[in-house]
């Protein structure tokens, strides 16, 4: 018997009749439920992997037991919640391999649960003991009553979820609320005192058992929110399709090919266009900022007023730092960080709640105009790969919906498959305009986001990205009084570096800068990890959320203000160029403070100052100083209600504490390590790489903005080093906020461990499935009590099986598939009215949708709420699917390995896979939580287990 086939068998009744239940155990006793039409009765039944008989008017699922009390301990139960075409089951029994098949054809007998009083059902994930079962007395009449004059139809149509109006959470664009199911299990333990999120279990095929452990004590981050959604990026070939792309002649196929290209270079254009303004106004707000703090530091200097200026310094800092807050948590809270992590989301194929609309670019690029401008340690250069992707979903759309207004442009576009492709496009045009790097841009998509590639969105990807560096290139030389100068190669440009590159005997010097970057970066994230989850356990009000990065300004002003008054490093002005501020400070007259040519200017020109300042200009103390200072400021500020971006952060502690090691290098082999710049560039690139812990797109970016290829050896070295040091103690501050967040982000491969799981341990039953010709009054009752996304649909007509030769004949089996059919798409034949007849005859002005139909609606589907029906529609229509559905989607046998349901998984974006028997039955679903929840959880001894979130 097949451990995924059972999994869901425990709430299936319950479900049917909408009513919460929170079983425990008896001793020697199972538990069955069975359900009367017409009354809160339960009557006793038997349970046989799932499946169904009717006994006096009850729909009963029939129940073999499978375990002896000795096999029960090593039983454990976890409570979970699935979203699409999931279905959901309140918990999950997985039992040892060998003790069921010894027990199994001793223990079969039949159980029932009695009526008694009702207790709330528990929130928490697991019980602690062993308790007796009690169900709630209420009922969904209705539910129950649309459940009954189904059953005639198909038994096994509701076995679906039960929705709680209390836990209910509004999902993106217009889908159905997207509730939150707990279910309390009891662990069935004979230790009450043990932990049962520390409960290991085995599930395995062919006597392979692999180790499981259900979570990590203590660690309430660790799980994965039902709450994130996927994306359709399977394109359902249905009639409607195929009739509009066999009629495409080919002019029209030339002309979607031609705006394609249009778009891609609408996208470049306007990232650099965003770009342009968010430098121009971080330039000017800056300067008018520091103009004033100068004077009035050197006014006080002489007249002992420091206190003044250091109120003139927090009356820009805190108003301009209030503004990006404001907008963050009051207008737009995914606003908030650099955004990388919500498009690396995006591309991965999950949907994250208003990451891609115009109210989203709004408040990031004002946001990090004036977070930069305050004088945070952030950047503004992954803010930028944001805004750039949110640009490409809007620009490839032709229309905007939050202020309203449609272009009717581009409706061919208007696809999931067809945004993230453009998508793609734009965060490349945001990292080539931040950068001047457009195949750094290329390969930036490629590496963090994109699941699906193919050569032609490759090439249309390095348009963009070569459209976003010219544009931004002519709009910087314009404003600067340079018309077609094109020096300008991006927001941020590290200059060129002077002299010799290197010597072969500093790779080695290199190779250990890498591994010291690892080391910063791994404390780096490891301290930013714990602050981030602080602040989701505490900081819990709007009030608390706004009032956090005013207080972490203030305090930015105070460490900068306390170090540039103890440094005391000058020098003359005349011994150097003039690129770089040169405050006075408390220096003599014609001298410069070194320390406050890095505090008084912005983060892009203070890295220019890190890489090719002469030697002398800042010392050991002072770069060390600035380091310091740096790392727990930029520690503590990603992750605040502000946009904030990672690299120039990191690119300036690194470069501080590189010019260090190279200073101290020179000191200490005078003539050998002259040049402490190019110090400061490895650094960056150890420091950057230990944080985010990117390899290919962070060299090339790197190599790009230097204009030297010449340096790509030594930055590959660095960087595969710093990489490879910290992910021995933790993941990349991307991939850690991802998993805070709870967001189902399938890697680029799966954990080795899940070798022997097959895809009936993993997926969900019992199934929704719909007929093909099937009653209006079904479908709709379906669509009102559940939130799944994806439906199954089976043959009307059932095929005997030969007896004997079936593969599992105790799997519980829902027909023999046709297609698969969306809900969305559901709802717009229930909204139009296609109906027809029982044979499946359109009715008198009834006519067939187009493909044109339902793209007029996305992405912002119609609820089912707001679908009408009359009692006599619901009774008396029906609907033909087979146009609609999805002939030909992805499908696995229920014996396929986890690694072969992943694949296409990652690498076409899925939403859904069923799963199918040898003879083409529908036998479960497998959607991304079932392949995200597992993780590698390296045990004692290096056992080699495997880690399953759960799913709340």
């Amino acid at each position: 018997m097949s451990t995924g086939s059972n999994q869901g068998w425990s709430d299936r009744s319950d479900i049917q009749q909408g009513i919460p239940w929170a079983p425990g155990s008896l001793p020697d006793e199972g538990l069955a439920l069975g359900r009367n039409a017409g009354a809160s009765r339960y009557a006793g039944c038997s349970y046989s992997d799932g499946e169904y008989s009717e006994q006096s008017s009850l729909l009963q699922p029939i129940v073999r037991r499978t375990t002896t009390p000795a096999a029960l301990e090593n039983r454990t139960v976890t409570s979970r919640r699935f979203e699409d075409a999931e279905r959901p089951r309140h918990g999950q029994a997985s039992i040892n391999t060998d003790l069921r098949q010894r027990y199994q054809p001793e223990y079969g007998s039949t159980y029932s649960r009695a009526r008694s009083s009702s207790r709330p059902i528990a929130t928490s994930g697991h019980g602690a003991s062993a308790a007796a079962a009690t169900v709630t007395d209420s009922l969904d009449a209705s539910l129950e009553d649309g459940a009954m004059r189904s059953t005639h139809l198909y038994p096994q149509l509701y076995t679906g979820s039960m929705t709680s109006p209390a836990r209910s959470r509004r999902a993106d664009d217009g889908d159905d609320a997207d509730s939150i199911l707990y279910s309390s299990f009891q662990d069935i333990s004979t230790n009450a005192d043990e932990d049962p999120r520390d409960r290991d279990y085995y599930i395995g095929h062919g006597g392979v058992r692999v180790k499981i452990q259900t979570s990590q004590k203590g660690n309430s981050f660790h799980r994965i929110l039902s709450k994130f959604e996927s994306l359709d990026y399977d394109v359902p070939e249905n009639e409607p399709y195929m009739k509009r792309e066999e009629n495409l002649s080919h002019l029209s196929r030339l002309k979607i090919f031609f705006l394609r290209w249009v778009v891609m270079a609408l996208i470049g254009i306007c990232t650099a266009c965003i770009a342009f303004l968010i430098d121009v106004g971080i330039e000017n707000l800056s300067a008018i900022k520091f103009k004033y703090v100068l004077d009035s530091m050197d006014h006080c200097i002489r007249n002992d007023c420091l206190a003044i200026t250091n109120m003139v310094w927090l009356a820009f800092t805190i108003p301009f730092v209030g503004v990006a807050a404001f907008l963050v948590v009051f207008v737009e809270p995914v606003a908030a960080g650099s955004g990388i992590p919500e498009i690396k989301c995006f591309l991965n194929g999950v949907k994250i709640p208003h990451v891609v609309r115009f109210k989203t670019l709004f408040c990031k690029a004002v946001g990090i105009l004036f977070s930069v401008a305050g004088g945070m340690p952030v950047g503004k250069e992954g803010p930028m790969i944001h805004s750039g992707a949110v640009v490409a979903a809007g620009v490839s759309q032709g229309r905007s919906q939050f202020i309203n207004v449609d272009f009717n442009l581009f409706r061919q576009f208007r696809l999931d498959h067809e945004k993230r492709d453009f998508v793609s496009g734009g965060a490349a045009a945001g990292v080539a305009a931040a950068f001047g790097a457009p195949v750094g841009g290329v390969l930036f998509s490629l590496e963090e986001g994109a699941s699906f590639w193919n050569q032609m969105l490759t090439w249309r990807m390095f348009f963009a990205s070569m459209t976003a560096v010219f544009t931004l290139n002519f709009l910087l030389s314009t404003y600067h009084g340079h018309v077609g100068d094109l020096s300008y190669n991006g927001l941020l440009d590290f200059g060129t570096f002077a002299g010799r590159a290197y010597y072969g005997y500093e790779l080695g010097v290199f190779i250990v800068m890498g591994a010291l970057g690892g080391l910063c970066g791994a404390l780096f994230n490891q301290i930013n990890h714990k602050l981030s989850i602080f602040r989701r356990r505490n900081m819990n009000r709007r009030w608390k959320k706004f009032m956090e990065p005013l207080i972490v300004a203030a305090v930015v002003t105070q460490l900068f203000m306390i170090a540039v008054l103890y440094s005391t490093e000058c020098h003359f002005e005349g011994q150097y160029a003039t690129e770089f501020t040169k405050p006075k400070l408390f220096c003599e007259d014609g001298q410069f403070h070194s320390l406050g040519t890095l505090v008084f200017t912005v983060p892009e020109k203070a890295v220019k100052i890190l890489f090719h300042a002469p030697p002398e200009v800042l010392s050991l103390e002072t770069v060390f100083i600035y380091a310091f200072i740096f790392f727990w400021l930029a520690c503590w500020t990603y992750g605040l209600g502000i946009p904030s971006g990672l690299f120039v952060p990191c690119i300036l502690l690194g470069a501080a504490w590189g010019r260090g090691v190279g200073t101290a290098l020179n000191m200490i082999a005078p003539g050998y390590f002259v040049e402490p710049g190019k110090y400061a560039l490895i650094g960056a690139a150890a420091t950057l790489g230990g944080v985010v812990r990117m390899t290919i797109s962070l060299t090339v970016i790197i190599v790009e903005s230097t204009g030297d290829v010449t340096y790509g050896l030594p930055i590959m070295l660095t960087v595969m080093m710093s990489k490879w040091i910290g992910d021995l103690f933790n993941e990349g501050l991307y991939d850690i906020h991802i998993e805070l967040q709870g967001v189902p982000l399938l890697p680029w491969e799966p954990p080795p461990e899940c070798i022997s799981l097959t895809a009936s341990d993993i997926m969900n039953t019992p199934v929704h499935c719909l007929r093909e010709i099937e009653r209006v009054g079904v479908i709709a009752k379906m669509l009102e009590v559940t939130n799944h996304h994806g439906f199954p649909v089976i043959s009307n007509t059932e095929f005997d099986i030969p007896a004997g030769i079936d593969d599992n004949p105790e799997r519980q089996t829902y027909g023999h598939f046709r297609g698969l059919i969306l809900r969305s798409q559901l709802v717009i034949l229930l909204k139009r009215n296609v109906f027809c007849d029982s044979e499946g005859h359109h009715l008198q002005n009834n006519q067939p949708l187009s493909l044109e139909d339902f793209e007029a609606v996305y992405p912002r589907i119609p609820s089912i709420k707001g679908v009408h029906l009359s009692h006599q529609m619901r009774e008396s229509m029906h609907m033909d699917l087979r146009p609609y559905l999805n002939p030909t989607p992805y499908t696995v046998n229920a014996n396929n390995t986890m690694l072969h349901v992943f694949k296409p998984f990652r690498a076409l974006g899925l939403r859904h896979i069923v799963v199918v028997d040898y003879y083409q039955r529908v036998v479960g679903m497998v959607t991304r939580k079932d392949l995200a929840r597992y993780k590698a959880a390296d045990g004692p001894q290096g056992d080699g287990r495997l880690m399953r979130l759960e799913v709340l």
